[in-house]
């Protein structure tokens, strides 16, 4: 029988083996790794509850779990915060079964309103479900020209016009000016920007797995970036930002593009688009790249509230806090942002 343990901080050896599990199992994702418990402690002083199951020879189970504290938002448990994948992963339903019991009287001892899992699958038919969310994923071709075929002809006419711009992509050390693109760019469409010192951590917790994409004009000017995960084969752009003028030069299209074409020729076999909430733009511009959504299972329990809780842009009642955040001022934006970010995750 599986035993029931917690993963500490800094217990190296125990960190191997549960990332040699994540890596091993088809239905763990990058969000499952085990550096993120640091992650979440170092940028934003969340409590973490990393869950495991193993056998004397073995993990056979994991369950990452975070507690967001907020006056505004409540109280939760999550699996995972700022990611779009989670929820339990084992090699049996045993060690399923004990992760999710255990789950749940942590979020009943902790007080929380709820327990989020953010799973690909469903696997709680009678739990409450949040269906607001899509991701887009799609296989790699091995040659570059036909991926490049492969993308519907006016997004792909995009892509050949930022090619005749002279836009150029390079990788970069740090994340100055990823931050600097990323944060105006939120700020424009009223969202709080996340700290810097967030990107910071992730580049140094993930190493080579954690990649900044910059894309710059003729002149030397960036305009487009990218904050991308690696995981197995795949690649995912998570964090992104733009220069107002990159839709006049297509440095989105390209950007994008120049990261399929260097995870072309590294051997990558999956590029995952990530996660779009339905009836946007960036979930249309993902459909008009060829891909095509595939619906996010996030589950709930429900302790002290009678719905799922909507936390997100799409929420009318957070218009007028939206058009105010558009006429703050950047730096005191990006000031004020992380106090308020922490708490949605």
């Amino acid at each position: 029988m599986p035993e029931l343990l917690r993963l500490a901080p800094e217990d190296a050896r125990d960190h191997a083996s549960w990332d040699d599990f994540v890596m091993a199992h088809p239905k763990a994702t990058f969000f499952h790794r085990a550096g993120w418990q640091r992650v979440l402690r170092d940028a934003f002083g969340h409590d973490t509850h990393f869950l495991y199951t193993r056998t004397a020879s073995r993990v056979t189970g994991v369950l990452p779990l975070a507690h967001v504290r907020s006056l505004l938002f409540g109280s939760s448990l999550a699996s995972l915060p700022f990611a779009v994948y989670g929820g339990a992963v084992a090699e049996d339903d045993e060690s399923r079964a004990l992760l999710e019991a255990e789950a749940d009287r942590l979020a009943r001892r902790l007080g929380v309103q709820h327990l989020e899992l953010r799973q690909l699958e469903r696997a709680h038919p009678d739990w409450p479900e949040q269906d607001l969310y899509v991701t887009f994923r799609k296989a790699i071709l091995p040659d570059e020209e036909a991926n490049m075929l492969a993308i519907p002809r006016k997004q792909r006419a995009m892509v050949r016009k930022g090619i005749k711009n002279g836009l150029q992509s390079a990788v970069d050390d740090g994340v100055d000016r990823f931050f600097a693109l990323y944060a105006s760019n939120v700020h424009r469409h009223g969202t709080p920007a996340l700290p810097k010192r967030y990107f910071r951590r992730l580049m140094q917790e993930f190493g080579r797995d954690a990649e900044v994409l910059t894309v710059s004009a003729p002149d030397g000017r960036p305009v487009s970036s990218v904050l991308s995960f690696y995981f197995r084969d795949e690649v995912l752009p998570y964090y992104a930002g733009d220069d107002e003028a990159a839709r006049d030069l297509a440095a989105n299209d390209f950007k994008y593009w120049e990261l399929m074409r260097r995870a072309c020729a590294r051997g990558l076999k999956t590029f995952d688009y990530g996660r779009s909430k339905q009836g946007t733009g960036s979930f249309a511009f993902k459909k008009n790249w060829g891909f095509e959504p595939q619906p996010l299972h996030y589950e709930y329990r429900l302790y002290k509230r009678e719905s799922v809780p909507q936390h997100n842009p799409s929420n009318a009642k957070y218009r007028l806090l939206i058009e105010a955040w558009r006429r703050m001022p950047l730096a005191m934006a990006n000031w004020l942002g992380p106090y308020v970010v922490r708490s949605l995750g």
